[in-house]
């Protein structure tokens, strides 16, 4: 089963007319569906525009890499023995 990461959905039929499925998500995402399966998301401007980027510091760096090894280091002596 697919995650979907969105809470709207439509389906390829509802995409010929795609104002409307745009309008009915207020702005977010839509995950567009066929027989059931995901087959893509379809992203409104306004939902990008809300997004900001930032360089991440030095210190916050070093902080996800060493949590990052802390997890990954019983799987790296795991596969070291083979």
């Amino acid at each position: 089963m697919t995650r979907l990461l969105t809470n709207h959905i439509a389906t390829i039929t509802e995409l010929r007319e795609p104002h409307k499925v745009l309008e009915r998500s207020g702005g977010k995402p839509v995950a567009i569906l066929r027989n059931s399966g995901l087959v893509g998301y379809l992203v409104p401007a306004e939902a990008t525009e809300e997004v900001s980027y930032r360089q991440a510091t030095r210190e916050e760096l070093h902080d996800t890499l060493e949590r990052t090894r802390a997890r990954a280091q019983p799987v790296l002596d795991y596969l070291k023995d083979k």
